[in-house]
């Protein structure tokens, strides 16, 4: 837990933050473990996590999965269902990502945003006209601001793939 605690952006706090503060439900959705992305959404105060589940028999882990590792199409199925669970329009949700590999699940919502991301997702959010924010280097962060960048924020760090913000209805 204290290890996670210092690779959590501080602009991925704030960005996170101002979605509950509007009320809004934020889950975040990673290829990690569940048992890893459950501890950065408690760290965080987020709604939830949906992540990768490792099998467990008698609380000792396995080294197998129970499914798939979330990702890719994976994930776009996880984020339609906890819609369906939770009451959500995906068209009026937000999703970000740093890697091409979330182009599925942000495909599903209405307001897409690329933070940091891979030349391959960079290309799709050029094309599609998604929202995008790279504040990797002192550089591109001073292009854009400051207070833009800690407002914003930059999702990922560490273990986490990326945040990925549901809001309500």
């Amino acid at each position: 837990d204290e290890y996670i605690a210092d690779k959590i952006w501080a602009g991925t706090r704030a960005l996170a933050q101002s979605h509950l503060d509007a009320g809004q439900q934020v889950w975040l959705v990673t290829a990690t473990p569940q048992e890893l992305a459950q501890v950065i959404a408690g760290r965080l105060g987020l709604t939830g996590a949906l992540g990768t589940v490792a099998e467990s028999v008698d609380g000792v882990f396995t080294g197998r999965l129970v499914g798939d590792i979330l990702h890719g199409p994976g994930k776009a199925h996880a984020v339609r269902s906890l819609a369906i669970r939770e009451g959500l329009n995906l068209k009026r949700c937000t999703a970000y990502s740093d890697s091409h590999n979330d182009v599925p699940m942000l495909s599903l919502v209405g307001k897409a945003v690329a933070i940091n991301p891979d030349s391959d997702l960079r290309d799709v959010a050029k094309i599609r006209g998604w929202e995008m924010y790279d504040f990797r280097t002192a550089r591109k962060a001073a292009k854009y601001g400051a207070t833009t960048a800690l407002a914003v924020g930059a999702a990922g760090g560490g273990a986490a793939v990326a945040a990925r913000i549901l809001r309500n209805r």
